[in-house]
């Protein structure tokens, strides 16, 4: 049988929402269940898919959609274009996932002057008539012909003021009959011919814009934020128009059967009189709450109430409605499950399983992992933001919200921050020797840099808000300033940044902190209760290890130790180090670090309380390390006894032109052993002390090694680390075991998993550093292109937030599946940024991971993506 385009809503379900989309199937359910639906049919996703691969709608599916227009003309009585009783009818995208406000709508198609004409004296009704006309004149040249809204704004606006008016609904007939002509005179010029009279001109018009919309700026940006891919397509509904604009007897409205921003159980929503649809939701005109509808239309509203009942009960979950009132008779337009916030989220899946209509696991698969991050950071006053108009936008690379004074430098925020100043780091693009600075200011904005770039990852790892790779931003870093939006911002000004939506505004908007209520926590414990993947922190801090203890992580996954090196006592040290030119040298500057490593670790294994620490031994190029400022390259050469000029060789001779593929990670071992020796005695050192003071404790330390490629690295930077820990262990007269694991990062190493599986106790995936490696992309310089790779649809999202399972996945598999039949005990994680990210999740439990790791205030949205996964894979 050839394909199906079409469908009416009595031939479809709920579970047809793939082809349907998620309109086009409620509407079928709404007829089903017999509640009162304006007629019509939809027109199936497949359809616009083949409309993008065939570039236009194909004979075929022209030929159906004629066939149901037909089937649709017999269910109403009524016809296109008739003069006794024409038929009038919206057309609207429906996707399978509800995109609010991000594709077109036409109403009232099927009008022309002889319909008009006849409508006005069937209905005696002349304003209605009009008011229509003109209102679908100007919908379709801006929706499907692209005219600009504004140009008939302009005209609306010349027309009342010509009237003394200042409402649209205090213009009469005339006024909008005349108003109509100008629409149509303004068309012709825009488009060089007449505004089309041919209902079915107007209808294919109208289908052919719905299945473009589902490509403009706006949908492909949502799509990208929110995991629907573009293959999906939009379904369209083309269903007979119920109008709620033919006087003081008619209305339109939205509705909650919830209260979306709290998830109180009692009915939300807004109705205006004698008005359509995009009259509520543009807010042209300020609509009444929903309970007053009860005084001016009581039976209707009865209707309604009861209906909400009916839909709530049959969907088990908040449903947002839109409805029309026409001559006091309810229809009801449309249906789906209504966006909530996540505090709302929690609340109502709480009050649900209260309720007997959902189960603790459907629950917990009710909720978007995503949306939790907004209940753990500190948030802009709704009020105010809403007030208020950005003036720039990055990518939202780390949530919530800050404002301060700007600065441009760490230092300077480190400063600023003890004198009690508010800041914000503005920088091109920062590095790990900004880290202090990150910590002391309130956000971060960076000019470059993608989600994974430093700032992102350390921003996310603090919880700490980060807007970065704002490209409008024309910086001027030695004069600490930047123009934005044609103005110059200098040091000291404020500037507000919104890390979840990559906003960014002129001056302070008030934050509120971040409650997390009882619901939250009931919700956390269904989550733990289903899910089998462990959850563990990336932590360099005993303060981040704590916050991420607080949140529920069960270990950490990854301690960073390079970020320990950064403070002013030890970096000097470090630079000794990296000058020395023998081995004694640098032994003698490491022994200087040794004992503020061990503190270090000490602090971390108490946070964990016997739970597992994974340290990550030095990983980045030894050039990160070396000082810039002329200042601080004279005190070195001071310390060193060596001249200036001396010094300057050093750096310039540790320069590379590809550093994250150069000297870094276990090659860094390799030259200097001495390093590793040093981390290892720190790391065994912390152990054995916190163990003699908790006995109970389980303290096994993780001892990492970065950046293996080949089995040979390991095996000899394996051999330094068991020599030196076995020494410590054996002087100290200590009980104490511990383990050498690698990251795996490399594609060498994934393909060789079996080789370095036999002399490794565990593998954790740096997905960040696979992801550049597997698609040849520097992950700091991947966002000047990817925009590109979007438009032209080679990606749909950014293979550094969310984890490309074809190729990286496919070498973390394989790396499984070659390891764990060699060593039994072989325990694998993640601990790249992935590792918070929802869909990378449930792919982690899909191929047998053992545990994420992720930023601490990731921890709680790793733990409900474990557990959706669980439960899903139940099913």
């Amino acid at each position: 049988m050839a394909n199906k385009y079409c469908y009416l809503f009595s031939e479809g379900n709920a579970n047809m929402r793939e082809l349907l989309g998620g309109k086009g199937a409620n509407l079928a359910e709404m007829t089903n269940i017999g509640l009162p639906v304006p007629q019509g049919f939809t027109i199936t996703t497949e359809a616009c898919t083949q409309y993008y691969e065939d570039g236009g709608i194909s004979d075929e599916i022209m030929a159906e959609i004629n066939e149901y227009i037909v089937k649709m003309e017999g269910i109403t009585g009524k016809k296109f274009g008739d003069k006794e009783n024409p038929l009038l009818v919206s057309v609207r995208s429906g996707a399978r996932a509800s995109m609010p406000g991000m594709m077109d709508t036409i109403l009232n198609l099927g009008l022309n002057e002889t319909v008009v004409n006849t409508i006005a004296e069937k209905s005696n009704n002349p304003r209605w008539a009009w008011d229509c006309y003109r209102r679908f004149i100007q919908m379709y040249s801006d929706v499907v012909m692209e005219v600009g809204k504004k140009y008939f704004e302009e005209l609306i606006d010349e027309m009342k003021a010509k009237k003394g008016v200042t409402q649209d609904v205090e213009l009469n007939a005339d006024d909008l009959k005349e108003l109509a002509g100008q629409f149509k005179a303004e068309y012709k010029a825009k488009i060089g011919k007449d505004f089309p009279d041919d209902p079915k001109e107007q209808l294919i018009g109208a289908i052919k814009a719905v299945f473009r919309s589902w490509d403009n700026p706006r949908a492909n940006v949502y799509r990208r934020d929110n995991d629907i891919p573009f293959s999906w397509g939009t379904a369209v509904n083309v269903q007979s128009m119920a109008f709620g604009n033919m006087g003081d007897d008619c209305g339109t409205g939205v509705a909650f059967t919830r209260d979306p921003a709290t998830g109180e159980k009692k009915l939300m929503g807004e109705f205006l009189t004698n008005a359509q649809g995009e009259d509520v939701v543009a807010g042209v005109r300020t609509p009444m709450p929903i309970q007053q509808m009860a005084e001016t239309f009581p039976e209707a509203f009865a209707q309604f109430k009861e209906v909400c009942q009916t839909l709530e009960n049959h969907y088990h979950d908040m449903q947002d409605m839109e409805f029309t009132v026409e001559n006091k008779k309810l229809y009801m337009l449309q249906t789906r499950n209504g966006k909530r916030t996540a505090q709302a989220a929690l609340k109502i899946a709480c009050d649900l399983v209260d309720e007997g209509m959902k189960t603790e696991q459907e629950a917990v698969a009710m909720i978007d992992p995503r949306n939790l991050d907004t209940l753990l950071h500190p948030q802009f006053d709704t009020k105010a933001l809403k007030a208020a108009t950005p003036i720039g936008k990055g990518l939202g690379a780390s949530p919530g919200a800050a404002c301060g004074k700007i600065v441009f430098t760490a230092d300077d925020a480190v400063e600023w921050a003890a004198k009690g100043e508010k800041v914000v780091l503005v920088r091109l693009e920062t590095s790990p020797e900004d880290i202090t600075g990150m910590k002391a200011a309130q956000g971060i904005l960076t000019v470059r840099g993608g989600m994974t770039s430093h700032a992102a990852v350390v921003a996310r790892g603090m919880g700490e808000c980060c807007v970065s790779g704002c490209g409008d931003i024309k910086m001027d870093e030695a004069n600490k300033k930047f123009e934005l939006a044609g103005k110059t911002f200098k040091e000291g000004d404020y500037i507000s940044i919104d890390g979840t939506t990559g906003n960014i505004y002129d001056g302070i908007i008030p934050t509120v902190d971040a409650q997390i209520a009882g619901e939250f926590g009931r919700i956390m414990a269904w989550a733990d209760k289903y899910r089998t993947l462990k959850v563990r922190t990336n932590a360099d801090t005993p303060a981040d290890a704590k916050k991420a203890r607080e949140l529920g992580a069960e270990g950490i996954g990854l301690c960073r130790t390079e970020h320990m090196f950064f403070e002013a006592d030890r970096i000097a040290a470090f630079r000794e180090m990296i000058c020395s030119d023998t081995v004694e040298g640098r032994e003698a500057a490491l022994a200087k670090i040794e004992p503020m490593q061990q503190s270090d670790f000490e602090a971390l294994y108490e946070a964990l309380e016997g739970n597992p620490v994974t340290i990550r031994f030095l990983d980045p190029p030894l050039h990160e390390f070396v000082p810039t400022e002329e200042a601080d390259i004279e005190a070195l050469a001071k310390a060193q006894g060596k001249s200036v000029a001396d010094i300057k060789n050093i750096i310039a001779s540790l320069h590379e032109f590809n550093p994250m593929m150069g000297h870094r990670g276990c090659r860094l071992a390799v030259t200097y052993p001495e390093i590793a020796a040093m981390q290892t005695k720190a790391v065994i050192k912390a152990a054995i002390n916190v163990k003699k003071k908790h006995a109970d404790w389980n303290v096994k330390p993780e001892i990492m090694i970065p950046l293996v490629g080949d089995v040979k690295e390991l095996k000899y930077v394996k051999k330094v680390v068991v020599e030196t820990a076995d020494a410590v262990i054996k002087e100290t007269g200590a009980n104490l075991e511990y383990e050498v694991g690698t990251m795996i990062e490399i594609p060498r190493a994934a393909l060789t998993a079996d080789e370095i599986a036999a002399n490794a106790d565990f593998f954790c995936f740096g997905t960040n550093d696979l992801t550049q490696m597997t698609y040849g992309f520097s992950r700091d310089d991947a966002g000047k292109f990817l925009g590109a790779y979007y438009d032209k649809k080679i990606f749909e999202n950014d293979p550094f937030a969310k984890l490309d399972q074809k190729g990286v996945g496919k070498l973390m598999e394989m790396a499984i599946k070659l390891g764990k039949p060699v060593n039994a005990k072989l325990h694998c994680g993640i601990c790249g940024e992935h590792g918070g990210d929802p869909t990378s999740v449930e792919f982690c439990h899909k191929i047998g991971l053992d545990y994420v790791s992720c930023s601490p205030f990731r921890v709680p949205i790793a733990r409900l993506a474990a557990a959706q996964a669980a439960i899903a894979d139940k099913k």
